[in-house]
């Protein structure tokens, strides 16, 4: 299995949930909470798998970082065989579409794209929510490739497994894929960056924080015991966690 983190940028986000991207300049006086956006490429004997999509963000050639990344990488995107969205958030889904001067079509256009129904109801009942692009999430519920997913917890295939856990959005899943002795564990926003498991804190930025919190510490057991590979979607510097 090959793991291939698509690193967008490190970002700061403010209230309106408007996205800035931090350099050296203006690392250190930029309002707004800090993150990295990072995707993940997952390569296993039978899949080239997405792990959510990220906010689209573009190079000063307009060309999007995840193609560009995709391109040293020598994959293409008809080659991406499953997209795995964990949660709607727009940083999370931009580039499942491609605009185009006719309207719009599947960045990824030969892979089935798994989301969850209840996600989908929950943003569509939230509309003044900054956190939701309802442009982008309208295009997306139109592509023919989308797999409506409606169960709390299964197996996508015999390597893919997938748990409805909430916490930071009240439909949002978390996926494990398993090949050959090895897991990875990709908890989302329920678990974006290192330091939520140095300080077990309930978030007030998420849905139900405590469940949140106590999920974690249960991840964290599980991944010290059985040697998981935790992907980090938010951590400014590390993309992979190894126990």
């Amino acid at each position: 299995m090959k793991i291939i983190p698509l690193k967008e940028g490190n970002f700061s986000t403010s209230k309106t949930k408007d996205f800035t991207l931090l350099t050296e300049e203006n690392f250190d006086t930029i309002k707004g909470i800090k993150m990295s956006v990072t995707p993940f490429l997952i390569i296993t004997e039978k899949d080239i798998i997405l792990l959510d999509a990220g906010i689209g963000w573009k190079n000063e050639n307009g060309k999007t970082v995840i193609s560009e990344i995709l391109e040293k990488e020598n994959i293409f995107p008809n080659q991406i065989t499953k997209v795995l969205l964990s949660h709607l958030h727009k940083d999370h889904i931009e580039t499942t579409i491609t605009r185009t001067e006719k309207g719009f079509e599947a960045t990824f256009p030969n892979a089935e794209i798994y989301i969850q129904k209840r996600e989908l109801d929950f943003a569509m009942e939230n509309r003044g929510n900054h956190s939701f692009d309802f442009d982008t999430l309208e295009k997306l519920i139109e592509l023919d490739n989308i797999v409506w997913m409606d169960e709390d917890k299964g197996s996508i295939t015999d390597e893919i497994s997938f748990e409805v856990v909430g916490d930071h959005t009240p439909f949002m899943q978390v996926f494990w894929i398993k090949e050959n002795n090895e897991t990875v564990f990709y908890g989302a926003d329920d678990l974006p960056q290192e330091s939520y498991l140095k300080y077990h804190l309930a978030y007030k930025s998420d849905f139900d924080g405590r469940k949140a919190m106590e999920l974690r510490i249960k991840w964290q057991e599980e991944a010290i015991k059985n040697h998981w590979k935790v992907l980090l979607y938010h951590d400014l510097e590390k993309a992979v966690l190894e126990f």
